[in-house]
């Protein structure tokens, strides 16, 4: 039953559930990770990367991108485009059913959590400060950071036949896990479009009390942003 198609969807299906899932644990009312914190956030969303990875492979996604724009900018790259839009479907389509999961696993802390805002934190990203110039250039920077850095750790200077099997993974866990304790308190560092799109969708279409809007108007310009930001993404094995 392995495919390209079940990994990459799968494997963002769990980057979700457990990166939203860090999210919900900390800021929804009643749960006993309440409050923890930002380092949990970001250490959370490392591992569900790690964990998103492995998944891929395990059920027939070599490529494990898990992101449309890392998926759009090896299309550009190499020239062929045969994968772009399977994988694209599957990488939209884990992303909504992993946030539907994670609301259900969470289920009787909505309506514990009075602040709409907190509700729409886990599925997806807001500023701190919204700004638009200052916004974007917080998503270049933490993209530029993960196409360089993420190069570096595949490139032939630092290993001649790239990390030992299985390691990548964790290297690329440990990447984003410093993205987001030194860059990501500004826009939540979500340089996915699947991670950000699939669950607002989410949360729009289900039935959460009082979750007040989806923010579209901040989403549309954070996704166009990342998937512009995707060529420079080709030379890299991020995902």
């Amino acid at each position: 039953m392995a495919s390209p198609f079940l990994g990459e969807f799968m494997g963002t299906l769990v980057l979700i559930l457990l990166g939203d899932g860090v999210v919900a644990n900390v800021v929804l009312k009643r749960s006993k990770a309440e409050g923890s914190g930002w380092i949990v956030i970001t250490a959370g969303w490392a591992f569900a990367v790690m964990a998103g990875v492995f998944t891929a492979i395990a059920c027939g996604s070599n490529d494990a991108y898990l992101n449309p724009a890392v998926t759009l900018g090896f299309a550009v790259s190499s020239g062929h485009f045969s994968k772009f839009a399977p994988y694209l479907a599957a990488e939209m389509l884990g992303a909504f059913v992993g946030a539907i999961v994670m609301w259900v696993h969470y289920y009787p802390h909505w309506r514990e959590t009075p602040d709409p805002d907190l509700k729409r934190a886990c599925f997806c990203t807001s500023p701190a400060i919204r700004n638009f110039g200052a916004n974007v250039a917080s998503e270049i920077i933490g993209t530029l950071t993960l196409v360089v850095v993420g190069g570096a750790i595949f490139s032939k200077a630092v290993a001649a036949t790239g990390p030992a099997p299985g390691v990548g993974p964790y290297l690329v866990a440990a990447l984003v896990w410093g993205i987001g304790l030194s860059l990501g308190g500004t826009t939540g560092y979500a340089i996915n479009p699947a991670r950000d799109f699939g669950p607002r969708l989410a949360h729009a279409l289900l039935p959460i009390p009082n979750k007040g809007i989806s923010d579209w108007t901040y989403a549309s310009f954070d996704t166009t942003q990342r998937t512009v930001e995707s060529a420079e993404a080709a030379d890299a094995e991020l995902f």
